[in-house]
């Protein structure tokens, strides 16, 4: 596509090259010349066709960014933004059965797992006294072969041995604590923040450590009320939108 492209807004001079091009690529997005998920052509090829600097280009790329008109993947490049996906959170949270319900496939990929020491927040969390360790489970969720999150689960060691063996066969949560015989679970309380993640969670997301991740605390009870599980979930926020149920 050039610059004599009808799609394209001819060059305005009461305007910013940069604010020019935010306008063009964002006339090929409304009028579907660009649809979600195409990916955007880099910034050198911009670049080369609006005549101007790598930087200018960058600043449009960002302003479409901020608008949530597109997202950038570090390393891959910049695309259209797709709608996300909708997460309902409530009693009986599961993820795999909520991707399900929408028709989308998804499954967990084991990141490590390790019985160590917790924390002082996870100790509080599961309720265990001084000596007592967990099962540090770490993975990541893919819908639609896209990474959407990145997870720590904290299981008491006591009462699930070998939970890490487990988690890798299966691997589910939901699956996991079926084998110990906890066959149903409830969540206890969920707390949403959003912050900057990690240099860990920004590579395993493929984002830059200057995005903002939503950030979700979570506890699961079995329906004795005793904790199985404290979670901390960043999702990447372009992809998930969380949907909080009144039955909590």
């Amino acid at each position: 596509m050039t610059m004599t492209d009808p799609a394209l807004t001819p060059r305005d001079s009461a305007l910013p090259l940069w604010q020019q091009i935010e306008q063009a690529l964002l006339r090929q997005i409304r009028e579907r010349q660009l649809v979600e998920g195409d990916q955007l052509p880099s910034a050198q090829e911009l670049a080369t066709r609006f005549a101007v600097n790598r930087h200018t280009v960058r600043r449009a790329i960002e302003a479409l960014e901020e608008r949530g008109y597109i997202r950038t993947e570090t390393g891959r490049g910049s695309f259209v933004q797709e709608h996300p996906y909708h997460y309902p959170i409530s009693r009986r949270t599961r993820f795999g059965r909520a991707m399900h319900d929408l028709n989308v496939e998804s499954h967990y990929t084991l990141i490590d797992t390790r019985v160590q020491v917790p924390s002082r927040q996870v100790a509080r969390a599961l309720g265990l006294i001084a000596g007592e360790r967990v099962h540090r489970v770490v993975y990541s969720s893919q819908v639609e072969g896209r990474t959407v999150d990145h997870s720590e689960a904290y299981f008491p060691a006591t009462r699930f041995p070998e939970l890490g063996e487990v988690f890798a066969r299966t691997p589910s949560v939901t699956r996991t604590l079926a084998a110990f015989g906890v066959t149903d679970y409830l969540r206890r309380h969920t707390t949403v923040m959003a912050r900057l993640p990690d240099a860990e969670v920004a590579r395993v997301l493929g984002q830059s450590t200057r995005r903002p991740v939503l950030c979700v605390h979570s506890l699961n009870v079995d329906p004795q009320g005793q904790a199985v599980q404290f979670g901390i979930t960043c999702f990447a926020g372009d992809w998930v939108q969380l949907m909080v149920s009144s039955d909590l």
